[in-house]
């Protein structure tokens, strides 16, 4: 029930439409001498996936505002850590920003617990909330199930038969899956990828037999029939397979996965930096433009205002979901 609360919350926030900054001028004006090079902008996934997608879909409109190119650079490994924990350690001058993630920045404190090298409040600032990602499941015909109770009952009369895939261990699609095995009581093999392309291509090719992942990864060979989502995890119906059942209708009620995305500098950063960059995401979120092409691939964008503001909801993400990942079991294999 808290989770299902804390979603609806989440969607209510979400539905009411936010004007850009008001500050905006003054932001700009604050920060004005920054920056006068190019801006790092770090995807600690591999090219290809929906992180690394978003980023992409806004480094123009961030451009645009800070009169400086911002370059995408993808650091994966280790279900984002790696790639988070160099941003952790780089310079506070603005040079470098994170594309951070609940799996980065909440999912990561349940899986690693000690062994976490950086901590997700500390050793960074939040900077602006980008978007918010359903998951669906999916598997591949070969199979043999055309609805989730009849996945279900496969998993359940075979323990730990079959394998599935997501796009890195302790990523968000993982404890998705996680959490659904615990849920239905079965057992299944967890192949983790170095993001979410390659794992789609050995669900397609049937290397792995069912997937977690976004539905606009996932709906193009859905449509084709050559991967079939069964599922999405979240109250609404995917945009881009309306026909697809939400968990809840497919026999699953309180069975919730989604992701978000969001931008974070190393901690000491400049608050006129952290504020211009702030304006800068929220400008590229705005453009009408971007907001079509993120909602055509069902990853609405996310509009929480000031820094501060980012860091309570992340705040709020840590309180609900690291107790939920610690329950589960799920560590970072």
């Amino acid at each position: 029930m808290l989770i299902r609360r804390h979603v609806l919350q989440l969607a209510a926030a979400l539905a009411a439409p936010a004007a850009v900054q008001p500050a905006l001028a003054q932001s700009l004006g604050a920060g004005s001498a920054w920056p006068t090079r190019p801006v790092w902008m770090i995807v600690p996934f591999a090219a290809g996936g929906s992180t690394d997608v978003s980023a992409r879909l806004l480094a123009p409109g961030m451009q645009q505002v800070l009169g400086q190119p911002v370059v995408i650079e993808n650091r994966a490994g280790a279900g984002g850590t790696l790639g988070s924990d160099a941003v952790a350690k780089a310079e506070a001058d603005g040079s470098t920003f994170l594309m951070g993630t609940i799996s980065t920045h909440v999912l990561a404190v349940g899986l690693y617990r000690d062994r976490l090298p950086y901590d997700p409040q500390k050793d960074f600032v939040a900077v602006a909330p980008a978007v918010l990602v359903p998951i669906c499941i999916t598997v591949h015909p070969s199979l043999g199930v055309r609805t989730l109770a009849e996945f279900i009952a496969l998993l359940r009369a075979h323990p730990g038969r079959y394998a599935y895939g997501t796009g890195g261990a302790g990523g968000s699609a993982h404890i998705a899956a996680v959490s659904f095995l615990n849920t239905i009581g079965a057992e299944a093999t967890h192949v983790p990828y170095r993001g979410s392309a390659p794992m789609l291509n050995d669900l397609i090719a049937g290397q792995v037999v069912a997937g977690f992942d976004t539905p606009a990864l996932i709906a193009p060979h859905h449509r084709s029939g050559v991967l079939r989502c069964l599922a999405i995890a979240t109250d609404q119906h995917s945009t881009l397979m309306p026909e697809v059942p939400t968990a809840a209708e497919a026999g699953l009620p309180g069975y919730k996965a989604y992701s978000w995305f969001g931008v974070f500098a190393p901690a000491g950063t400049p608050p006129a930096i952290v504020d211009r960059m702030n304006a800068a995401v929220r400008a590229a979120l705005a453009d009408p433009a971007t907001q079509q092409r993120l909602n055509e691939m069902e990853m609405p964008p996310i509009d929480q205002g000031s820094p501060a503001e980012f860091a309570a909801f992340l705040q709020r993400e840590l309180d609900l979901w690291v107790p939920v990942v610690r329950a589960s079991g799920a560590t970072a294999d």
